[in-house]
């Protein structure tokens, strides 16, 4: 068993434009952990998504971000550090994937789940369409849907709520 003092991996999950991101920078990392987001290392390398780079390259450019972060996880947290993997992890199978290699680490992990509506996700969407971050891929209503139906809610996991009036 894991001691109640080891680090911790928080495994954020949820759909585009609940708050992960948000929920990590204002909670997470003043606190010292450290967050890894794919979204903005896809940015640094390759630019703003459909704009220096096609739309239908990004499921590839994730990929390889993807590949090369996933072990940092598990090295930070056997370093005694912190981590926040700031990523939706939609399927269970990718929840799953993130936890065994932080346990033998050393570490521990906490599913924070963000569930919110479709209304207020388009709403937040509209207003984060906007931006031109790392963190504002342009979200249609349609991509929405089809993220819904590939979004596998957490289940018996062990998941905690993260409720989106504390952002």
């Amino acid at each position: 068993m894991v001691e109640s003092f080891a680090p911790v991996d928080f495994l954020l999950v949820g759909l585009t434009g609940p708050g992960k991101t948000t929920y990590a920078r204002r909670v997470l990392e003043p606190r010292g952990t450290v967050r890894l987001s794919v979204d903005e290392v896809v940015f640094q390398r390759y630019g703003r998504y459909g704009i220096d780079y096609p739309e239908n390259t990004y499921f590839e450019k994730e990929a390889s971000v993807l590949a090369e972060l996933h072990r940092r996880p598990a090295e930070l947290v056997a370093e005694g550090r912190d981590v926040v993997w700031d990523h939706g992890l939609w399927p269970r199978k990718d929840r799953d994937a993130m936890t065994e290699p932080v346990e033998s680490a050393g570490g521990r992990w906490r599913l924070l789940y963000l569930p919110v509506g479709r209304d207020e996700l388009l709403r937040r969407l509209a207003e984060r369409n906007e931006r031109g971050d790392a963190n504002s891929l342009l979200v249609t209503p349609q991509a929405l849907d089809d993220f819904f139906g590939r979004f596998e809610e957490p289940q018996g996991e062990g998941q905690e709520i993260v409720e989106p009036d504390c952002l």
